[in-house]
Parts: structure tokens; C-alpha cells; sequence
């Protein structure tokens, strides 16, 4: 039987986390967080760069 790979990675997860469910949602909070504040970064980073050269990202 072939099972979903998200719920390999669910599974992983959650023991990564000795089976707390909260502590594993907890963390997948944390790094989605943390994923976002680099995406800022990223779209920050590059209208600046279209502004220095007279272009803006759409």
C-alpha cells in the first residue's frame, strides 16, 4: 500500500516532537513564521532593487 507522503511527513514530524501534537504544531508555526519573515525580506529586497533601476515589481 502506497501511503500520502504528506502524512509521512506528518508522522516525522509529530515524532520529532516525542508525539506531542502541540509542540508539533507549535513548531510547523514557528518555521512558517520564520518563512514568511524571509519572504518579506525577499520582496523587499527586490523592489528595492527594481526602484534603483527604474522599474517596480507588480
Amino acid at each position: 500500500m502506497i501511503s500520502d507522503p504528506s502524512d509521512a511527513a506528518i508522522d516525522q514530524i509529530v515524532a520529532s516532537c516525542n508525539g506531542d501534537l502541540r509542540g508539533a504544531l507549535k513548531a510547523l508555526l514557528l518555521v512558517n513564521e520564520h518563512l514568511e519573515a524571509e519572504l518579506q525580506q525577499f520582496y523587499a529586497a527586490v523592489a528595492q532593487d527594481s526602484a534603483s533601476r527604474g522599474k517596480f515589481l507588480h
